[in-house]
């Protein structure tokens, strides 16, 4: 589904990926892991078109993405839930869910209807809260508007950034419940987040970044992948 090829991407003169090349498979569910600053959120908006690599190639069902405009990208499949939510001020619980019906242009309303009532039956939380601003929502109420908007759209590959962070552990439960359910569903998933043990009760595979480039890959379901990954991240 997806292939990075030798990636590169800078910010001014720094080079923060360095080289990464990376696969996933449909219905996969692949962990990225490492310390702050090196390059995991780099990577993830490398893909969704939020910035522009220096070189290399990442190629999407067959077809380079690299290069291209974030709305083109998300049309193409690929969800992006960033570390920071990017909740629109000023606008309802409801109208920033119907932000993420951009993402299938030309789904007739009554479909877009239905998707959004899968949505608040998924998520009653934000039924009840609907007509509420959505940036006045809690951090988890946000986290999951957040989700919300990206699954309207049904990608099937979806970058998530940091779900957890700063998130109540009944919350963070609940998300990786979501994500669990989106895997079954057949989503491809690309996930960074900082509680690795959490991360990997819904990770097929992994993979570590230190400085720009991969140093560690493994199988989630590995003990002795696991352990060598508790040991390269370890502080």
């Amino acid at each position: 589904m997806l292939d990075i090829r030798n990636l590169h991407t800078y910010y001014g003169t720094s080079h923060i990926i360095q080289g990464i090349d990376l696969k996933i498979e449909n219905g996969e569910v692949v962990g990225v892991f490492g310390r702050n600053g090196v390059g995991k959120s780099t990577l993830m908006k490398a893909i969704a078109g939020w910035i522009k690599p220096a070189r290399g190639e990442i190629v999407f069902n067959g077809e380079r993405i690299d290069g291209q405009s974030a709305d083109r990208v998300a049309r193409r499949g690929i969800g992006f839930v960033p570390e920071d939510r990017r909740i629109f001020p000023g606008l309802s619980v409801e109208e920033n869910l119907t932000l993420g019906f951009l993402q299938v242009p030309g789904r007739s309303s009554a479909d877009n209807r239905k998707a959004l009532d899968r949505i608040y039956a998924r998520f009653p939380r934000l039924m009840e809260r609907r007509e509420q601003n959505g940036t006045t929502l809690s951090g988890g109420e946000q986290q999951m508007l957040a989700m919300a908007r990206v699954m309207i759209g049904k990608p099937t590959l979806l970058l998530i950034d940091e779900p957890s962070e700063g998130l109540a552990p009944m919350i963070v439960a609940d998300l990786f419940t979501i994500i669990r359910e989106m895997k079954e569903a057949g989503c491809a998933i690309l996930l960074v987040e900082q509680n690795v043990h959490q991360a990997l009760t819904a990770c097929d595979r992994f993979v570590v970044i230190e400085r720009g480039r991969i140093v560690l890959s493994g199988d989630a379901r590995s003990k002795t992948d696991c352990d060598r990954l508790m040991e390269t991240i370890a502080f």
